[in-house]
């Protein structure tokens, strides 16, 4: 099992690491829109879920992945009317690799985010869709 940490995304607020690897698969935590120095995107959700997208690409490139290597992505929303928004900035990233999806809609956030998403990645994949 290896700790994946990059400084070009926020620290962990709690006690977990930013991604672990193991097994051939990356697990990312949750990521909101923390920018690297910990202050937090306030504005609404598409400005957040940019951030929130940066976020994961830094963690993903700290572990040697892309978008493309991600499998499987969990959104947690506060407000299930961002879904349209949300999914339109996510696709930016994504472009046309569709991984697996789930989206749940939650009480809160930290921070009061209006957006989290992680992802579960394969290590190692030296390939593009």
């Amino acid at each position: 099992m290896k700790f994946i940490s990059t400084k070009e995304a926020p620290q962990a607020i709690g006690p977990y690491s930013q991604a672990i690897e193991a097994k051939g698969f990356i697990y990312t935590s949750g990521q909101i829109a923390l920018m690297p120095d910990g202050s937090m995107e306030t504005r609404d959700v598409e400005h957040q879920t940019h951030q929130v997208m940066k976020n994961l690409y830094y963690v993903l490139e700290a572990a040697n992945a892309h978008f493309n290597d991600v499998i499987k992505t969990t959104i947690y929303l506060a407000d299930m009317n961002d879904f349209d928004t949300v999914n339109k900035v996510y696709a930016h990233y994504f472009g046309t690799h569709k991984p697996a999806r789930s989206t749940i809609a939650v009480r809160t956030l930290p921070k009061n985010a209006l957006v989290e998403i992680e992802c579960i990645a394969l290590a190692g994949a030296n390939y593009t869709f």
